[in-house]
């Protein structure tokens, strides 16, 4: 037997077909106060999309704890061997709209929320070990380049070269975005990266430094320009197909999660800043460290409810794990719940893809605030501040503080005195780890990339990249002075708006 259909208040309804009418041919009722909670519902369907990260694909799963690590992080979540964690898995474009193609060339971010015992850790990171800017100063610059042009409304290769030939340390990024790793197959098919320096401690006070991997066991794939392009052609919704198809029919994707370990006395013995969101730590003096196993098996029921209102945050973490003096993280702890706040609302994590889903509840101090429909839970009915003299209130536990964090005072440590150092693990990564295949279809993905950029712009990249290494530069100049001409390309004028450039001959 169907069930009943009602108003959102619950009453029985009559009819979800016809509008009620003063006659047979009308007009319409103002009474029909159903017909009008339609309309007014359906206006406000949507909900500010993410200003980036906007496209994504999301999935449910869970982490197996297979190795011991309680000598690095007293964290709840890595207690025992065989302890298996609930996660909520959100994949993501970075420049595009959320109606962007899927196959786009472009970073991916790959965040995970895990839902501990002890509260919720989001893992947020991308599919790239590392990132285009070391400072925060620099990023929502950057993030208006990667976006439309005010004046074209088109996405501007001029703005974006221009951009980061005047920030050298993109380099690195740039190049992991131009080789194969730009456009994974699909996010089975992909790495994930905690990018950013991360802090663990042990249950003896002990802090080690950690970056976070996530490897994939289905092996890395990509499509190559030409068959994304045709793809597209396609469909826009590829990875969406596949992440659905494959949970639907049992092919659980998987992935190995590892950690590097610093210990704090090391950090003073790099060549590089470990804090630098641009550089990765060598897996030679760091080698990889098996924590556990991710594995993505179920398919939210509802989207929207699940992964359009998925919040994840750096600043969500659990005792045993920490923050570093990484300058982008410490400033993505305030920028990313705050985004959240503004897109889903005061109460965002009261949400049921937000919710904590640890035991005992969850106990704070908040008050009111739009949508507030839960009720107070501090332990007692007038304990709405704190502190407060009623022995059954919510109060802090001093148990589970961070040990304190080793100040030397040596700033100079730090800052980026070696003109070369933005260089190096670009060179290694081009001319060492990259065969002479990956390095061609390197050189052709850049080389279109920035093909339509003016003159000066394009130098000034070129430059960037004999830094690197004098072949890389050759290689992408090849390409750029032999790409087509653009017969829809508009002259350019001093008036010109730099979206729109005309392509080198």
């Amino acid at each position: 037997m169907s069930k009943r259909l009602t108003t959102t208040a619950g009453a029985p309804l009559p009819s979800n077909e016809h509008s009620l009418t003063a006659g047979q041919r009308g007009p319409v009722l103002m009474q029909d106060y159903q017909l009008l909670e339609k309309l007014a519902h359906q206006n406000r369907e949507r909900i500010p999309e993410r200003t980036v990260h906007a496209k994504g694909w999301g999935a449910f799963g869970a982490l197996t704890i297979t190795k011991d690590i309680s000598r690095y992080s007293c964290a709840k979540i890595f207690s025992e061997v065989g302890k298996r964690t609930e996660v909520l898995a959100r994949w993501s474009t970075v420049a595009g709209e959320a109606g962007a193609a899927d196959a786009e060339r472009d970073v991916r971010g790959f965040s995970l929320k895990f839902y501990t015992e002890d509260g919720n850790w989001d893992m947020v990171g991308n599919n790239t070990p590392v990132f285009f800017v070391r400072d925060a100063y620099k990023f929502p610059d950057f993030i208006h380049t990667q976006k439309r042009h005010p004046a074209t409304n088109l996405r501007s290769p001029e703005a974006m070269f221009d951009f980061w030939a005047g920030q050298p340390e993109s380099v690195h990024q740039v190049t992991i975005l131009m080789s194969d790793r730009g456009i994974p197959k699909n996010p089975a098919h992909m790495n994930g990266y905690g990018s950013h320096t991360y802090s663990m401690w042990n249950a003896e006070g002990e802090r080690f430094w950690v970056k976070f991997h996530f490897k994939t066991q289905q092996g890395h794939d990509f499509h190559t320009a030409e068959e994304a392009e045709t793809l597209i052609g396609k469909t826009r919704e590829s990875y969406q197909e596949d992440l659905y198809a494959m949970l639907e029919e049992g092919r659980y994707p998987k992935w190995t999660f590892c950690i590097q370990v610093m210990s704090e006395e090391d950090v003073a013995k790099q060549g590089f800043n470990p804090f630098d969101l641009t550089k990765v730590w060598p897996h030679g003096d760091f080698p990889l460290i098996e924590v556990g196993e991710l594995e993505i098996n179920r398919n939210p029921e509802n989207y929207f409810m699940y992964v359009e209102n998925a919040a994840f945050s750096p600043s969500n973490v659990v005792p045993g794990i920490g923050f570093s003096p990484d300058k982008m993280l410490q400033a993505r702890v305030f920028s990313y719940a705050d985004a959240h706040r503004y897109r889903l609302g005061t109460h965002y994590e009261a949400l049921p893809a937000n919710a904590p889903k640890a035991a005992p509840a969850t106990h704070n101090y908040h008050k009111d605030g739009g949508m507030r429909f839960f009720p107070p839970n501090t332990g007692h009915p007038d304990a709405y501040y704190e502190p407060n003299q009623l022995a059954e209130a919510a109060r802090a536990d001093g148990t589970v503080a961070e040990p304190p964090l080793r100040i030397d005072g040596d700033a100079a440590r730090y800052d980026q005195a070696d003109p070369d150092a933005d260089y190096v693990q670009v060179r290694a990564l081009v001319m060492e780890v990259m065969d002479e295949d990956e390095r061609a279809r390197l050189y052709r993905n850049m080389g279109g990339a920035m093909a339509p950029c003016s003159d000066s712009v394009k130098e000034r990249w070129f430059e960037v990249l004999r830094r690197v290494h004098p072949d890389y530069e050759a290689g992408v100049r090849k390409v750029v002075a032999s790409a087509p001409g653009d017969t829809n390309a508009l002259p350019v004028t001093e008036d010109t708006p730099l979206g729109v450039r005309e392509p080198a001959e």
